[in-house]
This record gives structure tokens, sequence and C-alpha cells, in this order.
């Protein structure tokens, strides 16, 4: 794994972002993940994103609710990849107040601020459509991946 994927938190920001992640997931049945590379170039980060979502294996929590948020370090991308389930009932466009939001945390040098807020506002929005249940079960892991899959 490079060092640009390596250092892009450090350890107290990764750990803040997974305590966000853990708390996002308390009021939605929604699996947030966030995943770290050094990209190839060659792929839009938005494409690069559905395919990573698909090798960790969100596509399988039972209610297609997974989310994933994507970032190419070396290329200065970012991308938010959702599941099927919540394709099928968010309005178009769900996305865009995140995406800006991270934008312009990220570039301003606040990486995981950016992070962070972001993580709460996707665990606000998912609450509507998939509100957390009783049962529910953490079925992706919370922590960050990292290095090109």
């Amino acid at each position: 794994m490079s060092d640009i994927v390596r250092d892009f938190l450090s350890p107290e920001g990764e750990r803040s972002v997974i305590d966000a992640i853990r708390c996002a997931e308390k009021n939605t049945s929604g699996e947030i993940r966030v995943h770290i590379e050094a990209g190839d170039g060659l792929l839009p980060p938005l494409v690069r994103a559905s395919r990573v979502f698909e090798i960790l294996g969100m596509h399988h929590t039972e209610k297609g609710n997974g989310v994933l948020l994507y970032i190419d370090v070396a290329h200065h991308g970012f991308a938010i990849w959702g599941g099927r389930g919540i394709d099928e009932v968010v309005p178009e466009g769900f996305w865009n107040g995140i995406y800006i939001l991270v934008r312009d945390n990220f570039r301003s040098g606040k990486i995981t601020q950016g992070l962070v807020e972001a993580i709460t506002q996707v665990g606000t929005l998912l609450k509507e459509f998939f509100p957390y249940q009783s049962d529910d079960v953490n079925e992706l892991p919370d922590e960050i991946s990292r290095g090109n899959v």
C-alpha cells in the first residue's frame, strides 16, 4: 500500500471516522463504509466506487442499503455509491449535498471533519428510508478499507 493511502488519515482521524460510522449506524439499518485507494486514473471515481462496492461485498446486505464513500487519493477523486435498495427509494440527487460537503471540506484540508460530517448526514438521511430496527445486525465491517482491491 502506498504511503499516500496509508497516511491520508491520521490514526486519530481514522478512529473519529470509525466512531462516526458506528454512531450513524445506530440510527439506520444502512451500512456505511469508507474506502481509500490510489486509484488508477483511468476510471472515473463513480465507476471505480461501483466496482469497489461489489469487490467489498457491499451488495450482499439484506436490504441492499450499503453506502460506500470512495476516495481516490492520488487523483483527488471522491464518489458516493449506494446499494440497489437505496436507489429504489431515494430521489434523484439524494447524495448531492453530501458530495458537496465532502468536496468543500477536502478542498479546505479538513479531511477528517468532512468524512465525519458526511457519515453523520448519511446516517440521518438513511434513517428516513431504513430506520434502525431492534434486531438489526451489523452486516459489514466499520473499519476503513485501504489499497487498490
